[in-house]
């Protein structure tokens, strides 16, 4: 077999593979429009939403928490430190509506080396229902944000997540991280969901309370140094599966520095490999790159020249991309395709560092993969670099 038969055998693999993780994302996140109503039996839910810092769209996506369009739901918010930024407006919105359940929490559980985590344990033991909404700060709720969580609990559910989709980008490093979070993660996770190897997302998680205290409590979450992977895995032995929101929901960027896009996926990409090693192992393959190179070198065998090969697999690539989030109704725009390009280029430089290194920061808090880091850091202290 010559190298451009070879190569075109990879082509033809990559863009197939590229064409049906499209397809699978599509048939999940088109957009409906649609409100989804409340169910006539309405089961009580606690939102737990652990808080740290002002952001850029704190007010908005506060907002968002109370305006649900649920009958019976409770807002707990949790808070490390009394002294934080945001302790103020919270407070201010809880006053602003009396007719919503809602309290603050303050107070610091030392139960792992997650500052998240640990945060949040005070919520989940004070939430008064049996359905628990664990919810970022960042998350800008629809009105039927409940509503569509519990119509994806089926039979043999251990926890339904939902992958935040980067909204209202407003620098060139917010397009970047769009195009991280909306057309490359996204896309591969609902893939994956479809292929039967459905995982966690922290950003959103819906906990039925007895699966959670089945499989230890919330304190079993800090076995993992992301509260995700713990949750995945906690639900797998049970025998139960993790399963994703239909028309996932929005996180707004703002402006974003392309640094800070890069420690944030650096981060994120030494956690998979620290607690899915196997699934990290493959994603050096999921560029663009594979595809544009083995065109190249297939030009031969397609009749064409290597530039005029790899440009045409780029357009293939990038305008699948492209419908994905059109129909999705995900932010796309002039931008967008340079910021496709540069993901692209970034992805093996993030694979070949997250196998090379274990710590990250966490809003100021230095961490590391490392287990044995993890085992041995003092108590009531995330380990230090």
């Amino acid at each position: 077999m010559t190298i451009s038969a070879l190569a075109a055998g990879i082509c033809v693999s990559a863009g197939v593979v590229h064409g049906v993780s499209v397809t699978l994302a599509l048939r999940r996140c088109t957009r409906r429009g649609a409100h989804l109503p409340p169910p006539e039996v309405a089961p009580p839910v606690s939102i737990v939403q652990p808080l740290c810092g002002m952001e850029t769209f704190s007010r908005e996506t506060l907002r968002s928490i109370f305006d649900l369009d649920y009958p019976n739901y409770e807002i707990v918010f949790c808070l490390a430190n009394a002294d934080d930024p945001i302790e103020p407006l919270v407070r201010g919105a809880i006053a602003a509506r009396p007719d919503r359940p809602a309290r603050l929490l303050i107070g610091d559980d030392r139960v792992s080396a997650n500052p998240k985590l640990n945060n949040v344990v005070k919520g989940f033991k004070a939430a008064r229902h049996e359905w628990l909404v664990m919810a970022d700060s960042n998350v800008l709720m629809p009105r039927d944000y409940i509503q569509r969580l519990l119509a994806r609990w089926t039979a043999g559910t251990g926890i339904v997540c939902a992958p935040p989709i980067g909204s209202m980008p407003e620098t060139f490093g917010a397009e970047i991280e769009c195009a991280f979070l909306n057309t490359y993660e996204a896309r591969w996770q609902y893939a994956a969901e479809a292929a039967g190897f459905g995982f966690a997302q922290g950003k959103t998680m819906l906990w039925r309370r007895d699966i959670l205290e089945a499989g230890g409590g919330i304190e079993a979450l800090g076995a993992e140094i992301a509260e995700d992977a713990a949750s995945t895995k906690l639900v797998h032995r049970q025998g139960l599966s993790a399963h994703l929101v239909n028309e996932p929901f929005q996180q707004p960027l703002g402006a974003r520095k392309l640094k800070d896009v890069w420690g944030r996926q650096l981060r994120w990409a030494r956690l998979r490999r620290a607690t899915f090693p196997a699934h990290f192992a493959p994603e050096i393959l999921t560029t663009s790159l594979v595809l544009i190179v083995a065109a190249a070198f297939a030009a031969p065998e397609f009749g064409s020249s290597p530039w005029v090969s790899a440009f045409l697999a780029a357009v293939f690539w990038y305008a699948l991309e492209a419908l994905l989030a059109f129909v999705a109704g995900w932010p796309l725009g002039w931008l967008s395709p340079p910021a496709w390009i540069a993901r692209d280029l970034l992805l093996p430089l993030l694979w070949a560092e997250g196998w090379r290194g274990d710590s990250f920061v966490w809003r100021g808090n230095a961490m590391s993969v490392d287990e044995r880091a993890l085992r041995e850091a003092p108590e009531g202290s995330p380990p230090q670099m």
